[in-house]
């Protein structure tokens, strides 16, 4: 029995730390708050009744979070506590009683206040001017981040008034919804992935390295927190008024409630009217309003006994599945969609969810015309979490998933350890044939400026292009009749495509879209093979002796060759004067500084691509690998660095780097 409590614990502070990591390094909220939050009382329940099991690095006794390398880390002075989350009034109750129980003979108020959806952090003023901001980070110690936050017209870089000394602000940085819809429009204007939420696209910002395009993203800040040694006045709620009186932003939503049955009509309203606000929230907090009586609350290991968050449970809504679609992407990946009637969901109107794969929709045991709940937690895409059996109609059929592909009819194929199904028609599939020549024009392929995926797209329904042979044969009198596009607009195409003759062997090689054959690949075999030729009459066995290339590679490229449409397209290729074969230059190196280093880049770069990164290297001698493993000598990390800078951490023979640091090495 023990063994198996013992197990228990062990599995839910991997699981709970496994999602903090995600939460506050990668920024991806991969559960909802409301079942985190339920597996973390579960965890602190079973602990509390097997104390023999008691571990200090549990994730019921720290804040969750990490510290980056994109910036200097500091100490905070005063540890930046969690808050003890509830979602019904009983815990409040409790909490209440428990506080009462502790001032008999005082009277206790609190202060409620909207619980913004955003980051915190910590700012630092000293005679009255802004001296440094740190995140949060672990709660001990966090990313110093001050000319970021210097960006934020909401912080004030100079205080007015009666102020103290020296002292710190804590508050939330967090992103309008109309910025973040602005933020969004412009990305898809440029072809770009949207941001899932605002409060990840707020976290991100702030570790961004470059402070100009901090500013462009437009950030908001509310400030709530006084911390010093002294306070100048006896209650929470006076020193929001003296905040106010500096310069800083504070909640305009803010009131004093004397007691717990205002404090639930506060909680009642913000649930109902919270998406009326032109920002987002995600539940209330509440604090005792008078400093002493906090001071002798005091704190636990993770949280103040004088502050509570009611957290709003992710919303939840019922309504009719009308039909279920299936989306072809670029490569061949078949994803289910639910087509729902419209429902009114967290202030916008929902019609679509994704089912994510045949499984999915298994597991939910989805029929014809059901009437399912969706729910919107925090992210920009609904999902389907149950079913209302009790509507369901008697002669409902059970959802079969496709057989063949919605676009070509093909027959579909699933590989084995994977979770979607494919169309293995990827020469004829009208989704994957505009894809192939998506990646043709890309930047790290041929990198045909002006040729975005929609004029490709419509290219393909005019019958001007089926594969990218055919862009070396369109004119500009062929381009002129697409929509929204003017005279300058089609010479700048032609340019691009007659430019793109002088891109080298490795990116062509890249760009034609041999299975399996990525940047990396393709410099190997170029290296190997002189001329596309070559490669064509190698053998198998020539190929895997070729480094970093396995059977599965080889296999892949000779049936990419035994393809005689792949063959006329390279003909074409050939006869439009692409380059298809090695350069002169092509082994030219800088120097041989980095000479026996091998590096791996990760998270996002700022001070160069992730390309250029990588030439770097092999212009200097050095070699590039793709994952973290003793053989690795340097770990460059950008912002949002994850999983691989946490096993890079754990492996001394590694040294990590920032981009700086990286360019330092090159002198």
């Amino acid at each position: 029995m023990s063994e198996n409590i013992q197990h228990k614990i062990e599995n839910l502070r991997k699981e709970l730390h496994q999602l903090n990591e995600a939460y506050y390094l990668n920024d991806e909220s991969l559960m909802s708050d409301f079942e985190f939050d339920q597996k973390l009382e579960e965890l602190k329940k079973i602990e509390t009744e097997n104390p023999e099991f008691f571990d200090a690095n549990s994730p019921t006794l720290r804040v969750g979070g990490g510290i980056t390398k994109n910036f200097p880390t500091v100490q905070h002075q005063f540890r930046m506590y969690s808050l003890d989350n509830s979602y019904d009034f009983d815990d409040l109750e409790d909490w209440e009683k428990r506080i009462e129980k502790s001032f008999e003979k005082e009277d206790v108020e609190f202060v409620a206040e909207l619980k913004y959806d955003g980051a915190s952090i910590s700012i630092l003023y000293e005679n009255g001017k802004l001296i440094q901001a740190v995140t949060r980070g672990d709660g001990f110690q966090g990313d110093e981040i001050t000319n970021n936050i210097r960006t934020i017209s909401d912080i004030p870089l100079t205080l007015k008034g009666d102020f103290p000394e020296r002292f710190f602000m804590r508050g939330e940085i967090y992103l309008s919804r109309k910025n973040f819809n602005s933020i969004n429009e412009k990305r898809e204007e440029e072809g770009l992935d949207l941001f899932m939420n605002p409060r990840n696209t707020a976290s991100g910002s702030l570790k961004m390295q470059d402070s100009g395009e901090v500013r462009k993203r437009r950030l908001s800040a509310v400030l709530y927190q006084f911390i010093s040694e002294d306070y100048p006045v006896e209650s929470h709620w006076e020193l929001f008024q003296k905040a106010k009186a500096w310069g800083f932003n504070i909640s305009d939503q803010a009131k004093v409630c004397k007691n717990l049955e205002e404090v639930k009509e506060f909680i009642n309203y913000w649930d109902k009217n919270r998406h009326d606000l032109p920002f987002e929230i995600d539940g209330i907090v509440l604090k005792i309003n008078n400093l002493n009586q906090q001071q002798e609350l005091g704190y636990t290991a993770k949280s103040p006994r004088w502050a509570m968050a009611y957290k709003f449970k992710a919303e939840k809504v019922e309504t009719k599945l009308e039909s279920v679609v299936y989306q072809v992407g670029r490569t061949g990946a078949i994803t289910p969609v639910a087509n729902l009637k419209p429902v009114l969901l967290a202030g916008t109107t929902v019609k679509r969810a994704t089912l994510h794969n045949e499984d999915q929709i298994k597991k939910l045991g989805l029929h014809e015309h059901d009437f399912v709940f969706v729910e919107k937690g925090g992210e920009i895409i609904p999902k389907i979490v149950g079913i209302n059996e009790e509507k369901r109609e008697s002669n409902s059929r059970e959802i079969e998933y496709i057989k063949n592909c919605p676009e070509c009819g093909t027959e579909l194929v699933k590989i084995e350890d994977q979770a979607n199904h494919f169309c293995p028609n990827e020469l004829h599939c009208p989704p994957q044939v505009v894809g192939r020549m998506i990646h043709y024009v890309s930047r790290k392929a041929l990198d045909i400026e002006n040729l975005g995926s929609e004029t490709i797209e419509q290219l393909y329904k005019a019958k001007l292009v089926e594969n990218p042979a055919d862009f070396y044969t369109l004119t500009k009198e062929q381009l002129l009749p697409l929509e929204r596009m003017a005279e300058k607009s089609a010479n700048n195409i032609i340019e691009s495509i007659t430019k793109s003759k002088t891109i080298p062997f490795e990116k062509v090689l890249f760009g034609i879209g041999i299975k399996h054959v990525g940047e990396t690949v393709a410099k190997k075999l170029v290296k190997n093979f002189n001329t596309i030729e070559e490669l064509q009459k190698a053998t198998l066995e020539e190929l895997v002796q070729v480094e970093d290339i396995g059977i599965k590679i080889a296999e892949s490229i000779h049936e990419f060759f035994a393809n005689d449409e792949n063959l006329l397209m390279i003909n074409r290729l050939k006869e439009y004067g692409i380059q298809l074969e090695k350069a002169e230059n092509f082994e030219e190196k800088d120097s041989n500084i980095l000479a026996e280093k091998t590096f791996l880049f990760t998270g996002k770069l700022s001070l160069f691509t992730r390309e250029a990164a990588e030439e770097m290297v092999e212009k200097n001698g050095g070699k590039n690998i793709s994952a973290v493993s003793k053989n690795l000598n340097y770990l460059v990390v950008g912002e949002k660095a994850g999983s691989k800078l946490k096993k890079a951490q754990a492996i001394e023979s590694i040294t990590i780097l920032d981009e700086q640091e990286f360019l330092d090495l090159l002198k």
